[in-house]
């Protein structure tokens, strides 16, 4: 027989303990704080208040969370602007805040990146046909997140 977890609710003040340890842990957006403070069993205006509160408190920044997301994804996993972008927008950050972000890019650290990545795919890349190799590594660089533009300066250069 499975167990059901039981709900538990929170009133406004023991939530903001909870919460605030949630946002302290690591960044989070408006939205992930929303969406916990709601399964808390809060009331709409409630979650409003509290969000408001965390954000006067600096625990809740969405600025800093897409600084944060940006170096992160930029900086370990080598992720292109675009890729960046679509995942910020995917989590409700405003343009503002994602332009902020990417200010963290360091372009010619950026360029080091596609080239590394291009470097490192192509050589194990299995394919002998020039132009299918070419349309290969091209297509593995784009879904990196890496623009168009980029992707095919660096494979003239490489070649």
């Amino acid at each position: 027989m499975e167990r059901q977890k039981k709900q538990k609710f929170y009133t406004p003040k023991e939530a903001l303990v909870k919460i605030a340890a949630y946002c302290a842990y690591q960044e989070r957006t408006h939205q992930e704080v929303r969406t916990k403070l709601y399964s808390y069993g809060l009331e709409p205006d409630d979650v409003e208040e509290l969000i408001v509160r965390l954000g006067q408190e600096k625990l809740l920044d969405e600025e800093r969370y897409a600084q944060s997301y940006v170096r992160g994804k930029y900086g370990l996993k080598k992720w292109g602007r675009r890729k960046i972008m679509q995942g910020l927008k995917s989590k409700g950050i405003s343009d503002y805040c994602i332009k902020q972000g990417l200010k963290e890019i360091d372009p010619d650290i950026y360029e080091q990146h596609l080239l590394q990545l291009l470097e490192k795919k192509n050589a194990t890349e299995k394919e002998k046909n020039p132009f299918a190799r070419r349309q290969k590594l091209s297509y593995f660089l784009q879904s990196k997140g890496y623009e168009n533009d980029l992707v095919q300066d660096a494979l003239k250069n490489y070649e």
